[in-house]
C-alpha cells in the first residue's frame, strides 16, 4: 500500500482517522500498531514476521539494558548491547547485502576459473529504516538517555508507526519516547494542522516528480552511443528535482500523518538546493539520516575531537556507510565516497563555511548545486559504466541535442513542469514551505495552505484516481 493508492487514500487513512477521533484517547497507541502492521502487511506480506522477531528481540533487550543506580551491571549491559546491535546490523547485511557479497566472490571465482553461487533475496521493505529504529532504541536506553518502555503496544508503535517505517524520517527513540504516554486532547487541531501538510506532500509527488519519471527515466536509458551532451544534463537536472520532489513529498506527507494522529516526527528537509556548501547541503537533505549518523557513528569513533587525521577518517566511515545503507551497488559506494571526499575538502581548506559577500556566495551555490547533480548521476544509474558515460557527456558540448526517444517523453506539459520546478534552485534558503504551511498563521502561509487544499489537492486526486503515479523513489532502500 502506498501513500498515494486510492486504497490510502480513501479508504485506509480516513478510517484511521475516523477511529482516532471516535475511540477513547487511550486508545490511540492501539490504533496506530495495529493499523501500522496491517498497512506493512499489506505491502510486506511474510517480511512481517522479520519485522515481529526483530521487535521482539529489541524489545527484551531495552529492558536489560538499563543502567540502574550504581551501574553494577555495566560489563554486562555492553556485551548485550553489542550483541543486540550484531543480530540487527547481521538482518540488515543478510537481507540487503547477500545477494551484492555473493556477485563479488561469484566474479572473483571465475577470473580464478571457478564457481560461486548467488543468492538472491527479496528485500524486506524498509527494513534499512526500522533496522536503525532498533538500533536507536537500544543505544539511547543503553545511554541511559531514555527508558525503555515496558508496554509492548506503545514499542510497536514506535518502531512500525506507518507514516515513517518505509521511508522515514529516521525517527531517533529520544526524539519520541516523551510523545508516546500521552494523550492528545485536541484531535481535531491535531488532524487541522497535518492535512495540509500531507496535501503538499501529495501534490510535491503526483504533479511534479512522477511528472518528471518518464523524462528522467529516458535520459539514463539512453545507450552509450547515443548518449548526448543534452540528454546527460537534462537526465541529470531532472533527477534531481524529481528525487527532492519524491522524497521530500513523502517526508511531508508522513510528517503531516504522524501529526495528524498526535505525534511530531523530525522534520527531514530543509531545502538543501539553497546550500552553499556541501556541508550544509548535509545539514539540510535527509536530515533524519545526518543525525542518526552523527549521533551513532561520528560522534562513538570520536567525532572531530581527536585531531585531523582522525576526524577526516571518520567521515570517510560515515560516508561510506551512508551511500552502502542506500543500497548494494558500487554506485552508491561511489556516490558516499564522492560526498565524504567534497566534506573532508570543504573541512581541510576552510570552505564550509559560508562566504560573507553576496556575489562570492552566490558562486559557491551554483558550485555546490553543479557537485550535487554531479553526484545524483551515480545515485541514479544502474551501474558505474553508465554513470561515467554520463558524466563523461556531461563535460563534452556537442550540440547534438536530444534523441528522439527523449524528446518524445519531453513533452509540453512535462516541460511546463520541469521549468517550474527549476525554481527552487533559486529558492532562498529560509523560510521552509513544510513547516510554515503546518503551523505559521502569517498571509503567505495562509494563502498557500488554500492554494494546497484546492486547486493541489484536487488535481493531485484526479492523478492518483487516473493511476498515474509510480512507487516513492526511497522504498527501494
Amino acid at each position: 500500500m502506498s501513500f498515494v493508492s486510492p486504497l490510502f487514500l480513501w479508504y485506509f487513512m480516513p478510517a484511521l482517522l475516523l477511529a482516532v477521533l471516535v475511540l477513547p484517547r487511550s486508545w490511540r497507541n492501539g490504533i496506530v500498531a495495529v493499523a501500522s502492521l496491517v498497512f506493512y502487511a499489506s505491502g510486506a506480506g511474510a517480511f512481517t514476521l522479520l519485522l515481529l522477531a526483530c521487535m521482539v528481540v529489541n524489545f527484551f533487550a531495552g529492558t536489560a539494558l538499563e543502567p540502574n543506580e550504581w551501574d553494577v551491571r555495566a560489563a554486562r549491559r555492553k556485551r548485550l548491547l553489542i550483541g543486540v546491535i550484531c543480530f540487527d546490523v547481521g538482518m540488515l547485511v543478510i537481507w540487503k547485502y547477500a545477494g551484492f557479497a555473493t556477485q563479488q566472490f561469484a566474479f572473483l571465482a571465475r577470473l580464478l576459473g571457478g564457481d560461486f553461487p548467488i543468492v538472491h533475496l527479496a528485500l524486506p521493505i524498509g527494513i534499512s529504516f526500522f533496522t536503525f529504529h532498533h538500533i536507536s532504541y537500544v543505544v539511547d536506553i543503553y545511554r541511559g538517555e531514555r527508558r525503555a518502555l515496558r508496554n509492548p503496544v506503545s514499542f510497536v508503535t514506535y518502531i512500525a508507526m506507518f507514516p515513517q517505517l518505509v521511508a522515514g524520517p529516521i525517527v531517533r527513540y529520544r526524539e519520541i519516547a516523551d510523545q508516546l504516554p500521552q494523550q492528545r486532547s485536541h484531535r481535531l487541531d491535531d488532524i487541522a494542522a497535518g492535512f495540509p501538510r500531507f496535501a503538499l506532500g501529495l501534490c510535491k509527488k503526483t504533479i511534479i516528480a512522477d511528472s518528471l519519471n518518464p523524462m528522467v527515466e529516458a535520459c539514463f536509458s539512453t545507450p552509450p552511443d547515443k548518449m548526448t551532451f543534452g540528454v546527460a544534463w537534462l537526465g541529470a537536472v531532472g533527477y534531481t528535482l524529481q528525487l527532492f520532489f519524491d522524497f521530500s513529498g513523502y517526508s511531508d506527507m508522513a510528517i503531516g500523518l504522524g501529526r495528524m494522529l498526535g505525534f511530531r516526527l523530525p522534520e527531514n528537509f530543509a531545502r538543501p538546493y539553497s546550500s552553499v556548501t556541501v556541508t550544509e547541503f548535509w545539514r539540510r537533505w535527509h536530515m533524519s539520516l545526518s543525525r542518526w549518523f552523527r549521533d551513532y557513528v561520528y560522534i562513538s569513533l570520536g567525532g572531530n575531537r581527536k585531531g585531523a587525521a582522525r576526524t577526516y577518517r571518520n567521515l570517510c566511515v560515515v560516508f561510506v556507510l551512508t551511500g552502502f545503507w542506500h543500497g548494494a551497488n558500487w554506485t552508491f559506494l561511489v556516490w558516499g565516497c564522492y560526498h565524504g571526499a567534497l566534506l573532508i575538502i570543504e573541512r581541510a581548506f576552510g570552505w564550509d563555511a559560508t562566504p560573507a559577500a553576496r556575489w562570492p556566495r552566490l558562486g559557491r551555490r551554483l558550485l555546490t548545486l553543479v557537485l550535487v547533480v554531479f553526484g545524483w548521476v551515480f545515485f541514479k544509474a544502474p551501474d558505474l559504466q553508465q554513470a561515467l558515460t554520463m558524466i563523461g557527456h556531461m563535460f563534452l558540448p556537442d550540440f547534438a541535442g536530444l534523441t528522439d526517444v527523449v524528446s518524445a517523453a519531453l513533452t509540453n506539459q512535462r516541460l511546463v513542469i520541469l521549468l517550474l520546478a527549476l525554481l527552487v534552485f533559486a529558492l532562498p534558503a529560509h523560510p521552509v514551505t513544510g513547516p510554515l504551511l503546518e503551523s505559521s498563521r502569517t498571509r503567505p502561509a495562509t494563502t498557500l495552505r488554500i492554494g494546497v487544499m484546492t486547486a493541489g489537492l484536487a488535481y493531485a486526486t484526479i492523478l492518483v484516481a487516473n493511476g498515474t503515479f509510480s512507487p516513492f523513489l526511497y522504498y527501494q532502500f
